[in-house]
């Protein structure tokens, strides 16, 4: 197997594994959205603890306290995740996984969109149509829902926000993840603490399964993010940008076939522009990147 191929079935895992999320989040019900997070920070320090050692990395990790710039950043990508993940399991708990779903298909383009307000970038042409058709579809999913889909928004915004951050400390995925859920367990250990104290714990009230189920929160998130940190060395950005993709589609279909949300006709016309906005999108980023590609080729054979 080539190395290519290898890294292309490990980024369609990541994914898959991320697309399939919904299907792992009520099964650690009764607990609240906030008590499965506060598990899920609390065994993810655990897993990228372990992980640091067995890879060598525990040096890399120290070194990232000292920076204060890096420190910084990574805080706000802490919070910024803390926040995406309490409101995706919110989302996926309560019936709204078409919801979130949309949150990731448009999280490319609010990436786009906060490059132009933050960093100063410019659109070119089409990416202006590709952000006409979302900024539609948001307002006829508003008409549709009665109500801002604020789940896939706070979802978009957050997740790029995230990325903005990760992008500007540059730091490797697996110190970075430890670093992060290291700031945010001193909060969720108080959470839980204090539902042990209330008695509204509900780790190891249902039995041996749901404690385990809770305890692997750790392990379901690191696997991904191992799998897509091998896959982005090993394929192109413009593969890695196609794969996005695959998550939100296996989520709107767990959504629609699998959860048997409703999806009428004024939601399904939302989405259609959502996808007709990603593939302008995708289109010309991708023309503009063979563009790129074809004037340095012009200036190193002059």
């Amino acid at each position: 197997m080539t190395d290519q191929r290898r890294g292309l079935l490990l980024g369609v895992a990541a994914y898959g594994l991320w697309g399939g999320f919904p299907l792992y989040w009520p099964h650690l019900e009764p607990a609240g959205a906030i008590e499965i997070l506060a598990h899920r920070v609390l065994w993810s320090v655990l897993t990228m603890g372990l992980l640091l050692v067995v890879l060598r990395r525990t040096q890399q990790f120290r070194a990232l306290w000292a920076q204060r710039r890096t420190l910084v950043l990574l805080t706000v990508a802490a919070f910024t995740i803390t926040f995406n993940w309490a409101t995706y399991i919110w989302g996926v708990n309560n019936d709204r996984v078409v919801e979130t779903s949309l949150g990731y298909f448009i999280n490319p383009l609010v990436t786009v969109l906060m490059g132009v307000f933050i960093l100063g970038e410019r659109l070119r042409p089409l990416q202006w149509v590709a952000m006409g058709a979302a900024a539609t579809a948001v307002v006829v999913l508003t008409i549709d829902y009665g109500r801002l889909p604020w789940v896939a928004l706070v979802l978009a915004f957050s997740f790029g926000t995230y990325g903005l951050a990760k992008k500007s400390a540059n730091v490797g995925a697996v110190e970075s993840l430890t670093l992060e859920t290291t700031l945010i367990a001193p909060f969720a250990a108080a959470y839980v603490a204090w539902l042990v104290l209330h008695g509204s714990s509900n780790f190891a009230s249902h039995g041996t399964g749901h404690a385990l189920l809770l305890s692997s929160t750790g392990i379901v998130t690191a696997i991904p993010l191992i799998c897509f940190g091998a896959a982005a060395i090993r394929v192109s950005m413009v593969t890695l940008g196609l794969l996005q993709y695959l998550a939100p589609i296996l989520q709107f279909a767990l959504g629609v076939l699998y959860f048997h949300e409703d999806m009428p006709a004024g939601r399904w016309a939302g989405f259609a522009l959502v996808w007709v906005a990603l593939v302008l999108f995708t289109y010309e980023a991708n023309e503009h990147r063979r563009r790129q590609l074809r004037l340095a080729a012009l200036a190193s054979s002059a």
